[in-house]
Order: C-alpha cells, then sequence, then structure tokens
C-alpha cells in the first residue's frame, strides 16, 4: 500500500479521475475518528469546461479549484449536501475530481452512492475544503493495488457540456 504522491494529482484531471478508481482514502478525524473507503465513481471537471465551477473566472466559492493539487475542494450544493473533489494539475489551472461514489469497508461495509452521501456518511463538511492532503492530511489517499474496469459515462445532475464522457465507474 503506497501513499499517492503530489506527481499522482499533477496529471490532468480526466486521466486522475479514472486513476482514482479502486484507490482508497483514509478520512481521518480530529476525534480519533477515521473511515476507509475504496473509490468506486468520479467525475472530472478542469478548465473552460462549461460545466465547471471554474468555467469562467476565480470566485470565493471555487478559489480551492485554483490551488496546488491535493488541495481539497468541498462545495454545497442544493443548500443541503456537501461534494468533495480533489484538485488536479498546476497551481493556478483550475481542475478537480469529485468523487460520487465510495465503497466503506471500515468501520461498518457501506456503500456509498452520490457525492452528498459520500460526505455525509464519511462526515466531510466546509472544514475540509483548501485543506491539502499532503500538508493537513484529513484525507489520504492510497494504491491498494486494485486492477479496476470501469465504464465512461455522461455526468450527472450539470446543465452544460452534458454529453461528455467524463464519469467514470467502476464495473462490478
Amino acid at each position: 500500500m503506497q501513499k499517492l504522491d503530489r506527481d499522482f494529482f499533477l496529471q490532468n484531471s480526466d486521466d486522475v479521475a479514472i486513476k482514482l478508481l479502486g484507490k482508497m482514502m483514509v478520512i481521518n478525524h480530529s476525534q480519533n475518528q477515521q473511515f476507509k473507503a475504496i473509490i468506486t465513481e468520479t467525475e472530472s471537471y478542469r478548465g473552460a469546461d462549461p460545466a465547471s465551477h471554474a468555467s469562467s473566472k476565480m470566485t470565493s466559492r471555487n478559489q480551492a479549484m485554483f490551488m496546488s493539487c491535493g488541495t481539497i475542494y468541498v462545495y454545497l450544493i442544493y443548500g443541503m449536501h456537501y461534494c468533495l473533489n480533489f484538485v488536479c494539475e498546476a497551481e493556478g489551472f483550475p481542475s478537480a475530481v469529485l468523487i460520487r461514489a465510495v465503497q466503506v469497508f471500515e468501520p461498518n461495509f457501506l456503500e456509498l452512492d452520490g457525492p452528498g452521501r459520500v460526505c455525509k456518511n464519511l462526515k466531510i463538511d466546509k472544514s475540509f475544503n483548501k485543506t491539502n492532503i499532503f500538508i493537513e492530511r484529513k484525507i489520504e489517499v492510497f494504491d491498494v493495488a486494485n486492477k479496476v474496469k470501469y465504464l465512461k459515462l455522461p455526468r450527472v445532475g450539470i446543465s452544460k457540456n452534458k454529453e461528455a464522457l467524463l464519469r467514470f465507474k467502476i464495473i462490478k
């Protein structure tokens, strides 16, 4: 088991989204609570993609997308659900991978489908936003040598660039 490094996240977010499938996330909470989960579904958002929060310019909401790779970008949708993203590529270029689904195996087995369910059940909130997996280590990501097959699908819940096959899901 090897922790993913900066070079992994410096890659194009489309590639990172695919390569994150089957990787293990460890979520470390300050109350000595820890969750371990395998990433099973992702979506890629980068640069001028009209579906990206950062397609036009930097704002206070999307600022994390412009930060260094490994930065965590957490935002609220529908006023109630948090979504977890990992920033990719070079600092200053907006690029991130949304974690859509995971399979939790510690402390209990649980399949979480949908980014809101992922954050709710793993207790990921706005306090994770703009932290970095290489510095604060609230979340760590490991290669656990899982070889996976996956589907390329259209992204979900967006109104622009809907036909782009930038959602990646493990075939079970």
